[in-house]
């Protein structure tokens, strides 16, 4: 099928022209509707937000700012440890025992002891 250069210089017909970049007169009516009730629905929006933050302030300067107790409190004696009252956990001695203590911690024999080693001098 080989080009005809008399149907390349024919003028188009007006179906053959591409849309204005506007588009159509609905697609602008579109557009426009689209564009207002998105602004109308910000107005909302910032109203409701308004009405909500305004009640918060109402409601806060409405409550009693600092209730005084209806019951004082009662004094406690010292911490106390729920576990050792049940008797889940032995009580422990009050005072610690003393405990013989070199520089070296006393093997427990659960693990062999670490072979000695030759380490290389410090320079």
């Amino acid at each position: 099928m080989a080009i005809d250069p008399r149907e390349l210089l024919r003028p188009r017909s007006p179906v053959d022209e591409p849309a204005p970049l506007a588009g159509t007169r609905a697609e602008r009516v579109q557009r426009l509707q689209i564009g207002l009730i998105g602004i109308g629905a910000m107005v909302l929006l910032l109203g409701l937000a308004d009405v909500v933050s305004e009640r918060a302030q109402q409601t806060q300067a409405d409550a009693v700012p600092e209730a005084a107790p209806t019951v004082e409190p009662s004094e406690t004696t010292g911490p106390r440890d729920p576990l050792a009252d049940a008797g889940v956990v032995p009580e422990l001695p009050a005072s610690p025992t003393p405990t013989a203590s070199s520089g070296e911690a006393q093997p427990t024999g659960d693990v062999p002891p670490l072979p000695v080693t030759q380490n290389a001098p410090l320079e």
